[in-house]
């Protein structure tokens, strides 16, 4: 904020009281980033080492907690960043990496959490139709194209975002030229929000319809059906509540960036708010496999299974070693 000129007018904007963000957020994104490593490979380890093979669904939110995965992962690199108030010392390629890290969770979160609206769409609302689309075979394909998607529309971050020396002792990780910024945030706010977002509310509203008339009509839904739709809803509800307002945070920073919103107090409340719904957005990496634990029944059972499998498994192999000891000693006494 400090420097920044409004267009015609060489306007010096001071950050000012904002100077508390350079000492709240460092230590704010470090505990996202801990504990979204923590959790996220919980997640990861219970869906891969479970004997039985993962549901659908599971496919999604396990690819899900992948892409939180990366996220945190390049999070720390950002925490240095902001106390070190937004000067850039990791050099060009980690600028380039954490950036498109970044922007592939925000495209790929919001595209895993289409896939599982449409997969309980067609479970509720066409349950005896689309079972081939519904396979495993074509969720793991759906996903690596998620993954391809999110790469190929984080390319900006990867071909614009440098390293720029703005004096003697001022680095930044920006995007060069500027003017891409506001290319970037309407890709984000197009491809990120405004399509996916149409895609899940128009499935959320059929899913929720076709459970009421179930309910209406008498009809039992399958309790494994009627779980994996309320984890789901609930992941949604949260990924809404905290990426919306980042997504909303776009239209005014675009007027600014486009020389429309010019005054110092604006720039200053942008400043504020961009930075708090930005980390606000970080923090679903972490509310995701909480959500798991407390609102996924299967997902319990399967670490209760997993857990109970490992503590049987080295019960038996402490047995083992015990006979074997005792039997070594028992030859021993007889020689």
């Amino acid at each position: 904020m400090s420097g920044i000129q409004n267009g015609t007018n060489p306007q010096i904007c001071s950050i000012g009281f904002a100077h508390w963000t350079f000492s709240v957020i460092p230590i704010y994104v470090m505990t996202i980033a801990v504990l979204g490593i923590v959790l996220n490979l919980f997640v990861l380890m219970v869906f891969i080492l479970h004997k039985k093979a993962c549901t659908v669904a599971e496919i999604y939110l396990g690819n899900l907690a992948a892409a939180d995965l990366l996220l945190v992962s390049f999070l720390p690199f950002w925490a240095v960043y902001a106390y070190r108030y937004y000067n850039w010392t990791f050099g060009s390629v980690l600028c380039k990496t954490v950036n498109v890290s970044i922007l592939m969770n925000v495209y790929c979160s919001i595209f895993f959490l289409v896939l599982v609206s449409i997969d309980r769409y067609f479970a509720l609302v066409f349950p005896l139709s689309h079972a081939k689309l519904r396979g495993p075979v074509c969720a793991k394909g759906a996903c690596f194209l998620v993954w391809v998607a999110g790469f190929l529309l984080s390319l900006p971050a990867l071909i614009y975002r440098d390293v720029i020396h703005l004096g003697p002792n001022v680095t930044k990780c920006t995007v060069d030229p500027p003017s891409t910024t506001t290319l970037i945030d309407c890709m984000i706010f197009i491809f990120g929000f405004v399509i996916p977002v149409s895609i899940i509310s128009f499935c959320t509203v059929k899913i929720l319809k076709a459970l009421r008339n179930r309910i209406s009509e008498g009809l039992n839904t399958q309790k494994k059906d009627h779980k994996a739709t309320t984890l789901v809803l609930a992941v949604l509800l949260a990924f809404l509540f905290c990426w919306v307002p980042f997504y909303l945070y776009k239209i005014p920073s675009v007027l600014r960036d486009r020389h429309i919103l010019t005054d110092c107090t604006s720039k200053y409340i942008l400043f504020i708010s961009g930075n708090i719904f930005t980390y606000l957005g970080f923090f679903n990496s972490v509310l995701n496999p909480i959500l798991y634990v407390i609102v996924g029944k299967n997902f319990r059972k399967k670490v209760k299974e997993l857990f109970t499998k490992r503590k049987g498994e080295r019960s038996a192999t402490l047995s083992r070693s015990s006979i074997q000891t005792f039997l070594l000693f028992w030859s021993l006494a007889s020689n």
